[in-house]
């Protein structure tokens, strides 16, 4: 398995997909957006569901890739138009090999496994939990961006047949006992709206950029880049997971500071404290929307992203990769690789402002960080990971 230029490119671009873009938006939704809204709520529902019945949280990280890249070909299919092949097995058939054939030469470098899994993961049933799961998620999602819409096209053009389609697709997951706990208990829907409200704050907000990309999209792609790159250096199952929603909340804390540009954070010592000190009061407020049982996922999540940790007698401790690696790289120890996290964090961070320049908009901060992000990572290989050849990529 190897992640390339080709491979983060083709997960970029759905930064650059509209939603919605045949109605008046009163922002733009983009289907990174979308998709990144739908894996945080994916991920409450998982929880909320593995209190009752077993959750294969692999499946529902890798059902969630394989999802936002097949809608990184198939995006501009109208939804009606989506669901009406998509009941006709032949047609659907044929319309996941193209999409297949389309990806082919941006997965294929991922390995035989993982591409097998992509094919298979179309022609499976949608029965299975996590199937139902993610798109349970996906309505949700979809109905959050939904009342924006239709408060900006009141009376609209079928905005009515919208909104039922919308309903009845969310009804189908009543069953779910998360569904009930969502809907019985007003506090995971404020979680999940405040979650929301990250994709309204624009990643380098005051200069111009090529896409544009929100906070909440950002948290995405730092998600699936550092689940697949724990794939490729042989982490244990525990630590894929971990990385993955590490990455999928890291920034989580700007939904009440903003994005807080890197030289005012590190402008002094003390400033830095003190926002992090202001991010850690504010959070507990956050913490206080979910179940107690599992805060401390949350806190190490967002509070505590860059750090590397195990997890002995129940406890986070501090181990360096090279100890994880030698020691701790087993499922019972819940090993999180926080210094490959920040090093994914960074390499998103670079390729937005790479984006930007290769689209034709440039501004003086996007080439000093394109420089510092690719001097700092010259020849230097971070958890097995050597960053300094893939940036080397994106000459």
């Amino acid at each position: 398995m190897k992640v390339g230029k080709q491979f983060i490119n083709q997960l970029f671009r759905a930064a650059s997909m509209q939603r919605w873009n045949d109605k008046m938006r009163p922002i733009e939704f983009t289907e990174l957006d979308k998709q990144a809204h739908k894996m945080i709520t994916a991920y409450l529902l998982a929880k909320l569901e593995d209190k009752h019945s077993a959750v294969n949280w692999i499946d529902i990280i890798e059902g969630g890739i394989f999802e936002l890249l097949q809608r990184t070909v198939l995006t501009d299919l109208r939804p009606q138009i989506f669901h009406r092949i998509k009941a006709d097995s032949k047609k659907y058939q044929a319309l996941n090999d193209w999409a297949y054939n389309e990806l082919e030469p941006a997965i294929e470098p991922l390995g035989t496994g993982f591409c097998e899994r992509f094919r298979a993961y179309f022609n499976a049933s949608d029965d299975c939990m996590s199937k139902r799961l993610l798109s349970a998620a996906h309505f949700y999602a979809t109905r959050w961006e939904f009342k924006f819409i239709e408060n900006a096209n009141p009376g609209g053009y079928e905005i009515t047949d919208i909104r039922s389609e919308i309903q009845t697709g969310i009804e189908k997951y009543y069953d779910l006992e998360s569904m009930k706990e969502i809907i019985l208990y007003p506090r995971y829907s404020d979680f999940l709206d405040l979650c929301g409200e990250l994709r309204f704050q624009l990643r380098w907000s005051t200069i111009p950029r090529v896409p544009r990309t929100s906070v909440l999209g950002h948290m995405l792609m730092v998600a699936i880049l550092a689940y697949l790159f724990s794939a490729q250096i042989g982490a244990c199952r525990s630590r894929c997971i971990n990385n993955f929603y590490t990455g999928l909340f890291h920034d989580l804390p700007e939904v009440l500071t903003r994005d807080i540009i890197s030289p005012v954070k590190k402008s002094s010592p003390a400033l830095a404290e003190l926002i992090k000190q202001y991010e850690k009061e504010e959070m507990e407020k956050v913490y206080g929307l979910l179940d107690s049982s599992w805060r401390s996922d949350i806190r190490l999540f967002a509070e505590d992203e860059f750090s590397s940790v195990v997890h002995l007698e129940g406890k986070p401790v501090g181990k360096t990769f090279e100890q994880i690696e030698e020691s701790y790289n087993f499922d019972e120890y819940s090993p999180r690789d926080g210094g490959l996290v920040k090093a994914v964090d960074e390499l998103c961070a670079f390729v937005e402002a790479w984006s930007s320049t290769a689209n034709g908009i440039s501004a003086p901060e996007l080439n000093q960080a394109l420089a510092t992000i690719r001097r700092s990572y010259t020849g230097r290989t971070v958890a097995g990971i050597d960053f300094g050849k893939l940036l080397e990529e994106f000459s």
